[in-house]
């Protein structure tokens, strides 16, 4: 009986670690998303205002009417 229990015991430490592990990687994981779609959308309103300058600048650029 005494030795399930230690093995029990065991076990249970091995998950707390991995799942301290798994959480501090979760975490690193969102941080990263959370820049990713910071970036995103800086990029995204770089493009708009570049492409609304452009055609505003040089309507020659727009798509003819037949398309």
């Amino acid at each position: 009986m005494d030795d399930r229990l230690n093995e029990l015991e065991i076990k249970l430490a091995f998950q707390e670690d991995l799942l301290e592990a798994l959480n501090v990687t979760v975490a690193r994981q969102q941080q990263q998303l959370d820049l990713l779609q910071e970036q995103f959308r800086a990029l995204y309103q770089q493009v708009r205002s570049s492409a609304s300058t452009a055609a505003e600048a040089n309507p020659q650029h727009e798509i003819p009417p037949h398309y």
